[in-house]
């Protein structure tokens, strides 16, 4: 299989190329904002090579700055043999733009037959190590963003197939809404699920296996974030919130809940008519039929109308892609946009 090396690794060829790197590279970097999944890639890389990666003999690890202040040792590390015999890797973690010099030195050295793996962090555009691995035919680039809708969806199904299981659509979505962009996080969550049905005859993954595994305080959390945020209520939020980040919630997670919340309202608000949301309500599903969570709808109605909900909906879209890509602090992102949408109701509720 060829590959274009010196150049991002596209990602219809990524798995291909986890299976199996082309010979002629030397290093690859691998970078992005979802830390889960640069390790997550850089281990099946490493295990190409080796896969012990304790064995002393043909694995080598290397922080960036032990490279900073020895550039020289990559290359030559690139040019030892092991004294067993076999293939060495070696493994660089963690590293940013410290190691760009010790990577121009592998490129450069004479000869060897090692493949370095750069565990790069959320690097820039503008960094000179992932310039230097996009625009060297010795050197690949691997970018790792956080996960879609559709990949998450790929990832639970893939490792319950893999374990000889199917998902309920039920249970799926839910696991998907629940699962953060964090391949790691992802996968651990996945995993524990996956425990739980060992031994259990049931083959399926029901909504009440997802349910009695994942259901967290967190989860429930973000519920009273989504309350607090739609109702204007400033202190309440803060609190939420902080309580949410506390007990492991997750941004994505909690955009994702805010977005979910702002459909819901505008959908309704725009099949009722003439202000009369009791029979849009009804008709439509998955809405809650009575009791304080009923109130509290119908209460958001009335607060939010369908000019404002459309805002809510462009200002909440601009926060997932801000998490997913400019590598700013998630949580801090979300805050902001809690905040907003906070301000917005509590003035809404002033003026009327």
């Amino acid at each position: 299989m060829w590959y274009d090396v010196g150049v991002k690794i596209e990602p219809r060829q990524v798995e291909t190329f986890l299976k199996k790197p082309d010979s002629k590279i030397r290093g690859i970097v691998v970078y992005g904002n979802d830390e889960g999944l640069v390790a997550e890639r850089a281990l099946a890389l490493a295990k190409t090579v080796c896969d012990d990666l304790k064995d002393p003999f043909r694995v080598v690890d290397i922080t960036g700055d032990v490279l900073k202040n020895d550039p020289a040792r990559l290359a030559d590390e690139f040019g030892a043999m092991s004294l067993m015999g076999g293939r060495r890797v070696i493994r660089v973690r963690p590293a940013g733009e410290e190691t760009t010099t010790a990577l121009e030195n592998l490129v450069a050295a004479p000869a060897g037959d090692a493949l370095v793996v750069v565990e790069g962090g959320n690097l820039s555009p503008r960094s000179g190590l992932r310039a230097l691995a996009e625009t060297e035919p010795a050197l690949a680039a691997l970018p790792c963003y956080m996960d879609s809708e559709a990949a998450l969806q790929g990832l639970v199904e893939g490792a319950a197939r893999a374990q000889g299981l199917s998902v309920e659509p039920d249970a799926l979505d839910w696991i998907v809404e629940r699962l953060g962009g964090d391949r790691g996080q992802s996968r651990s969550e996945i995993d524990k699920l996956l425990l739980y049905k060992t031994g259990d005859e049931d083959r399926t993954v029901t909504l009440a296996d997802a349910l009695a595994v994942l259901g967290d305080t967190a989860a429930i959390g973000i519920d009273d974030v989504v309350a607090a945020t739609f109702d204007g209520e400033l202190v309440a939020l803060d609190r939420a919130l902080d309580r949410v980040f506390a007990e492991g919630g997750n941004a994505v997670q909690l955009v994702r809940a805010l977005q979910r919340h702002a459909d819901q309202l505008h959908l309704v608000s725009a099949h009722a008519s003439g202000g009369n949301f009791e029979s849009a309500m009804f008709k439509a599903r998955g809405l809650p039929r009575g009791g304080p969570v009923r109130q509290r709808f119908e209460r958001h109605l009335r607060t939010w109308p369908l000019k404002r909900l459309g805002d809510a909906l462009q200002a909440i879209l601009k926060a997932e892609l801000e998490c997913k890509s400019t590598g700013l602090p998630d949580q801090a992102i979300a805050r902001r946009l809690c905040l907003a949408l906070a301000s917005s109701a509590r003035g809404a509720r002033t003026r009327r």
